[in-house]
């Protein structure tokens, strides 16, 4: 079976954007448990679009409207990799669907790997200054899931990180926590590029905040990044021009 094939099933499915990532480029990365990636050559990363009207509407915090979304694009995607994964094994190859969205060290907030250094290494997008990926067509309005595999398909190529001068998200965070520090491909940890226990602290209130929302969700730096948005212009206020 080839990578096009494989994608062109996916798309079938309703993928948006698929990726195939040589687990070589993930060497050393954090997993739960550690071996998790030992049994496996490549990683499918499969990407499905959020809604415009629902990220459009998002002004300072989430939106009830956002959060129900957010949920049902998780349960979507999870589904797409349970039919992924059976596609494979009925192709006579392991394979092992890892979920959207599971926390498993509340602590450190961490989950069984970064589904977004999976598509980055698939080429699915780069890592922006929010920490998101983003994509070249949808910017960060996307999530994702992971399929591990040992099938021996064409894997895909790292992009360039496009974000240059932009400043949308370090503006448009409401607790200041992006720090405005750009990456070639993957920062070496979070505290490089965000000031991570301020964003915890500020999702993780939202119940006490805001009505109707209980997800530790923000989505305010999906919103203002001007890739994926549908404006005929950038706005100068988006960059900084003073270097």
């Amino acid at each position: 079976m080839s990578a096009k094939d494989l994608k062109e099933f996916a798309g079938s499915l309703g993928a948006d954007a698929v990726g195939v990532a040589d687990l070589t480029l993930l060497k050393g990365i954090y997993t739960i448990p550690e071996n998790l990636l030992d049994a496996y050559s490549r990683a499918v990363c499969i990407g499905v679009r959020l809604a415009d009207g629902i990220i459009d509407a998002i002004a300072n915090e989430p939106t009830p409207l956002y959060q129900q979304h957010y949920h049902k694009v998780n349960m979507l995607l999870d589904d797409l990799a349970l039919r992924i994964t059976q596609y494979i094994q009925t192709k006579g190859f392991k394979a092992l669907p890892i979920p959207a969205s599971q926390l498993l060290d509340k602590e450190q907030w961490f989950s069984y790997l970064s589904h977004k250094a999976v598509a980055i290494a698939a080429g699915l997008g780069w890592q922006g200054k929010s920490l998101l990926l983003v994509h070249p067509k949808f910017g960060p309005r996307i999530r994702l899931v992971t399929v591990l595999t040992d099938m021996d398909v064409t894997p895909d190529t790292p992009i360039k990180n496009q974000c240059g001068k932009c400043v949308a998200c370090v503006r448009a965070c409401p607790v200041k926590a992006i720090k405005n520090v750009n990456t070639e491909h993957h920062y070496q940890n979070r505290d490089e590029a965000l000031d991570f226990s301020r964003c915890v602290d500020h999702v993780t209130s939202n119940p006490e905040r805001i009505p109707f929302i209980e997800a530790p969700i923000c989505g305010v730096c999906i919103r203002a990044c001007p890739k994926g948005k549908k404006r005929s212009k950038p706005r100068t206020e988006d960059y900084d021009l003073s270097g």
